[in-house]
């Protein structure tokens, strides 16, 4: 007897893109002409809009049991929030069908759920309405709810007055406690802070302890390894890789980023952030500037990041940061300025910023580097699985002996005495 909870069968979801002319008004003169063109010549009259069926989701199919943990996978653009909408009904499919047994609570987007104009303990009890609970059992909950999300000293405030951490705090604490058999969860955790994401994934850990279901889509391998025992990739809107073991999934998806063929950062369309200023060219340098393409752990080497800002307005408190995943999906370490040398106080409207590393502290292996840039905290630039590279053996220690890739690890300068 099978225990699924979750049964999706060949769903597919459209949507139409209407694409505008590029005229930046229309004369009433272009309007009288157009109207007798429809009387005259009707196919000729047509617009110059044009319109674009784009499927987000095409024949998806997928089995969920009771008390699985899986993640969803998958680049910016795969489908992995528009599946996530059809599964928690805001979405209808355009095809297909989904047999959903059990409560769902979903986590999509700050705010998803919440009425502005309520206060955080009207949306309390208003989300628990909406999943079906009485007043009394919502009251139970309720103390543990404000204590997990930290806003006791806010709860009678609108929550349009919350700050979008507070609001993703509380909107977590009341989808986690109020005890539905499928908590969905996207990337949206990322906007609060790091002990905050850790206390989320403890109790997303709990949740599925007790034989709940958990859907969870994040670009942080590392998360989705550590809370998910199931993981599903998605690409292009279809299923890349079928639901399966994680660990197994994660290593598709890492290996299929590397494999994919070098995008120029200028023309990457799936990026995050402001926009004010913009990763356009990157290249890794030796000691003598030259374009280095063989790297090689414990050498000298430079990563050297291009920008452009969108005007000529000089920005100021810039950070730059690159985070250097394994082919595993572990995140190995972070380089960023904000820590080891502090903010740009301003930076021209195009220009180049230089990370200089001594020694390379990498293991041979296979490497993913997601990049960002901020300005005063605000993320203006954000790209995912911006440059793939490849480390070749080195002898970081000047000791003749090379640290084997199976050590997957950052090096970092040590010496041992004996007294």
């Amino acid at each position: 007897m099978s225990n699924s909870i979750i049964k999706v069968e060949n769903i597919s979801k459209s949507y139409i893109l209407k694409h505008q002319n590029n005229q930046s008004y229309t004369a009433l003169r272009d309007v009288i002409a157009n109207n007798a063109k429809k009387i005259f010549n009707p196919k000729k009259a047509q617009n110059n809009n044009s319109k674009e069926e784009f499927w987000a989701l095409k024949d998806v199919s997928f089995e969920i049991n009771q008390g699985d943990r899986v993640g969803i996978i998958g680049r910016n653009g795969a489908g992995k929030s528009t599946l996530l909408k059809v599964l928690s009904r805001i979405v209808t499919p355009t095809k297909g069908r989904i047999t959903i047994d059990g409560r769902i609570a979903s986590l999509l987007e700050v705010g998803t759920g919440f009425h502005p104009e309520l206060s955080g303990r009207e949306n309390i009890f208003l989300n628990g309405s909406i999943l079906g609970m009485a007043k009394s059992e919502i009251r139970k909950k309720f103390d543990e709810i404000v204590d997990f999300a930290e806003v006791e000293q806010f709860l009678d405030t609108p929550v349009k007055r919350y700050s979008s951490g507070m609001y993703v705090r509380l909107a977590f604490a009341v989808a986690a406690h109020l005890e539905p058999e499928i908590l969905i969860v996207d990337e949206v955790l990322a906007v609060g802070d790091s002990e905050f994401q850790k206390k989320c994934l403890g109790k997303m850990k709990d949740v599925a302890g007790q034989g709940r279901t958990v859907l969870f889509v994040s670009h942080n391998m590392a998360a989705i390894q550590n809370l998910c025992d199931k993981a599903i990739v998605m690409k292009k809107g279809q299923v890349d890789f079928p639901i399966g073991d994680v660990n197994n999934a994660v290593r598709h998806y890492m290996r299929s980023v590397q494999e994919s063929s070098k995008v120029d950062l200028k023309e990457r369309k799936d990026r995050q952030g402001d926009g004010n200023i913009k990763f356009v060219d990157f290249e890794f340098l030796n000691e003598n500037d030259e374009s280095q393409v063989e790297l090689i752990t414990g050498q000298y080497v430079k990563m050297k990041f291009d920008y452009e800002c969108v005007n000529d307005k000089v920005l100021s408190n810039i950070t730059v940061a690159a985070a250097i995943y394994g082919d595993d999906g572990i995140l190995y370490t972070v380089v960023g300025n904000e820590f080891s040398s502090g903010p740009f106080s301003s930076v021209k409207s195009k220009g180049t910023f230089i990370c200089e590393l001594k020694k390379l502290p990498i293991v041979a292996g296979k490497y993913i580097m997601n990049i960002v840039i901020s300005q005063n905290g605000i993320m203006e630039d954000w790209v995912q699985e911006a440059i793939t590279f490849d480390v070749e053996d080195g002898d970081y220690y000047g000791t003749g002996k090379i640290i084997p890739s199976s050590h997957k690890s950052i090096l970092i300068e040590n010496s041992w005495f004996n007294k």
